[in-house]
C-alpha cells in the first residue's frame, strides 16, 4: 500500500458520457489534498463517448490521481473488482458514475476511519436528483430502487440484515480481499438482464467475519435520475433483478432458504398491497400500483422469470 494514498474510490461506468464528468469534478474539488486519494475509473464496455470524456478529463488533471481501465467482462460487479485490485489505498470507496460527491465527502470518511477502529464497512446517505423532477407516483418505498438511501439521522451501527447501497460504500482494503471482493455470481447488470444483490452478499460476508458495518448520514452523494428513463421495463429489470439475485445467493445456501425467501417476498407483497390502499385512501393512488409492482416484479425475478 502507499503511504500517501489514505482512500481510493472506484467507478464502474456504462455509457454515462452526460454525467461521468461531473462526478469527476466532484472528487477532484474535495476537501481532502488531491496527493492522499486516488480515483480509478473502470469503463465496463461503453459505446457512448464515456471513454473519450475520461481520457479528455485525465489530459487536463494531471495534478490529481486519476487512472482509466476498461473492463471487457460486462458486469458492474467485474469491474468494481478489477479497479480495486488496483487500489493502492488503505481505504476503498465505491460511486457510481452519475453520482456527486459533497465536497468534503472523502475527507469525512478517512476522518471517521480514523476516529472509529472498529469500523469495518461504511455507507452514506444518497440523495437522487430527478430530472427534471420527482413523478408524482413515486414514493419512498419505490424510490430505493433509484438509489435513494437514508439509514439514520445519526451515526449508527447497521443492524444485522441491514446494508449500505453499492454506490455509496466504503470499506477496508484488506478487509475486501478477506472477503475476496463481490460474488461475481452476481454481476449486476448484464445486456437486458440483471442479477442483483451483490452489495448485500458483500456486506453479509463482511459482517460473518465479525465486521462492524456503520452509516453517517452526513457522508453524502447525489445521484442522477432521469426521470424519462423511469419506464415499466426499467423498474421491472431493478426490481426483478433483485429478486433474480437472491434467488442465486440463497440457492447457494440451501433450498430451505429459497422456500423461506418464497413466504419473505409473499408476506412483503402483502405488505405492499396494504401499503398500496393506504396511499389511495390518504389521496395520493399515482403512488399505490408502483408499489404493489415493485413486489411482484420482484417475485417474478425470485422465480427466475
Amino acid at each position: 500500500m502507499s503511504s500517501s494514498i489514505k482512500i481510493s474510490v472506484v467507478i464502474c461506468t456504462y455509457n454515462r458520457a452526460l454525467y461521468i464528468e461531473d462526478a469527476m469534478q466532484s472528487l477532484y474539488h474535495q476537501t481532502l489534498p488531491l496527493p492522499l486519494f486516488e480515483v480509478i475509473i473502470a469503463n465496463n464496455n461503453s459505446t457512448d463517448n464515456t471513454a473519450a470524456v475520461c481520457h479528455q478529463f485525465l489530459a487536463s488533471h494531471t495534478d490529481a490521481n486519476f487512472y482509466y481501465l476498461e473492463e471487457k467482462r460486462q458486469g458492474a460487479t467485474y469491474a468494481r473488482n478489477s479497479g480495486a485490485a488496483l487500489a493502492k489505498g488503505e481505504l476503498l470507496c465505491f460511486m457510481d458514475d452519475d453520482a456527486i460527491a459533497d465536497p468534503d465527502y472523502l475527507e469525512r470518511i478517512v476522518n471517521f476511519f480514523e476516529t472509529h477502529a472498529d469500523a469495518g464497512g461504511l455507507g452514506g446517505r444518497i440523495i437522487p436528483k430527478y430530472i427534471p423532477e420527482e413523478p408524482k407516483w413515486m414514493s419512498h418505498y419505490v424510490s430505493s430502487l433509484v438509489g435513494n438511501f437514508h439509514y439514520s439521522e445519526a451515526v449508527e451501527i447497521f443492524k444485522p440484515g441491514k446494508y449500505p447501497l453499492e454506490s455509496n460504500m466504503i470499506i477496508r482494503t484488506s478487509d475486501f480481499i478477506k472477503v475476496n471482493g463481490f460474488n461475481e455470481a452476481l454481476p449486476g447488470v448484464v445486456g437486458t438482464l440483471r442479477i442483483g444483490g451483490e452489495g448485500k452478499e458483500f456486506f453479509y460476508k463482511l459482517q460473518a467475519i465479525g465486521r462492524q458495518i456503520y452509516y453517517d448520514p452526513a457522508i453524502r452523494v447525489q445521484h442522477v435520475v432521469e426521470v424519462k428513463k423511469l419506464t415499466k421495463e426499467y423498474m421491472y429489470r431493478v426490481a426483478s433483478g433483485i429478486g433474480r439475485g437472491e434467488r442465486r445467493r440463497v440457492l447457494e445456501i440451501s433450498k430451505s432458504a429459497y422456500y423461506k425467501k418464497h413466504l419473505e417476498y409473499l408476506f412483503k407483497l402483502g405488505a405492499s398491497i396494504i401499503l398500496g390502499l393506504k396511499y389511495t385512501v390518504q389521496g395520493s393512488p399515482a403512488k399505490a400500483w408502483p408499489v404493489i409492482q415493485f413486489r411482484i416484479d420482484a417475485i417474478k425475478g425470485l422465480l427466475n422469470k
